[in-house]
């Protein structure tokens, strides 16, 4: 009797031992099965991503072609034709002149905005040239004061995708806060050693983040190319007391 009783409760037990065994298999392939998922998932959004950013930056490039290309064709056409007016009418040299200076300081401009559009000026340059190459131009025409401070490290190489994304990150972000902070003054902080981290802090009117959701359509670009490099985008924010944006490599 006893010797029935032992053998059923070891049947029962390798029974039970089975039936968790097939379970925790089951529950195994299923994670594996979700891994897999997710995976794949990540691997679709990032290489949808990367088609976007290649398609935008083949639009870029084709403005930037067109602006240097037409209008600073025409632009230079016209200060030609005053440099005549000048000549053919001395007497009105003075009034030309500041109409000459201004059409002068347009082509610069376009020039400027035109090398900012193309990745290849960008690659050529480099990426920390091309970033205070930027911040020059925002200086010269807008009314606020950026500090810009850089601990380039010169033995660190950034590869192309990393290079334009980082940049259009960059040209992102600082457009939103001129448009939105209305601050007065912003610092602008480069290190590329140990990783690379570019942090972006303005004295604006800044937002209540608990309050106010900031999921614009140029952030969630932002967020969403930093993922392509494998960085990371942030944003820090209190009413009244500015924000600070930080693009840190992971």
């Amino acid at each position: 009797m006893l010797k029935d009783i032992a053998f059923g409760i070891i049947i029962s037990l390798l029974f039970i031992s089975l039936v968790v065994l097939f379970c925790a298999v089951l529950i195994k392939l299923y994670i594996q099965k979700i891994k897999e998922h997710n995976r794949k998932e990540l691997a679709f959004q990032k290489t949808l991503n990367t088609t976007i950013l290649e398609n935008q930056e083949q639009l870029l490039t084709s403005i930037s072609q067109d602006l240097h290309d037409d209008a600073g064709q025409q632009l230079t056409v016209i200060n030609f034709q005053l440099e005549n007016l000048k000549l053919d009418h001395p007497n009105c040299e003075k009034s030309l002149s500041p109409i000459s200076a201004s059409v002068a300081n347009l082509s610069q401009s376009l020039r400027q905005i035109s090398h900012s559009l193309n990745n290849n000026w960008l690659i050529e340059n480099g990426l920390i040239n091309a970033i205070k190459a930027e911040v020059d131009r925002i200086e010269n025409h807008k009314t606020i004061t950026i500090a810009f401070k850089s601990q380039d490290d010169s033995k660190r190489k950034f590869d192309v995708e990393e290079q334009i994304v980082i940049f259009r990150i960059f040209q992102e972000t600082i457009n939103n806060m001129l448009k939105h902070a209305k601050a007065t003054s912003m610092t602008i902080a480069i290190k590329t050693s140990p990783k690379f981290e570019l942090k972006m802090t303005d004295n604006g009117v800044g937002f209540d983040q608990k309050i106010e959701s900031r999921s614009t359509l140029g952030i969630e670009n932002c967020t969403q190319r930093a993922k392509i490099i494998d960085y990371t985008f942030t944003i820090a924010s209190q009413l009244n007391q500015g924000t600070t944006i930080t693009l840190l490599e992971n």
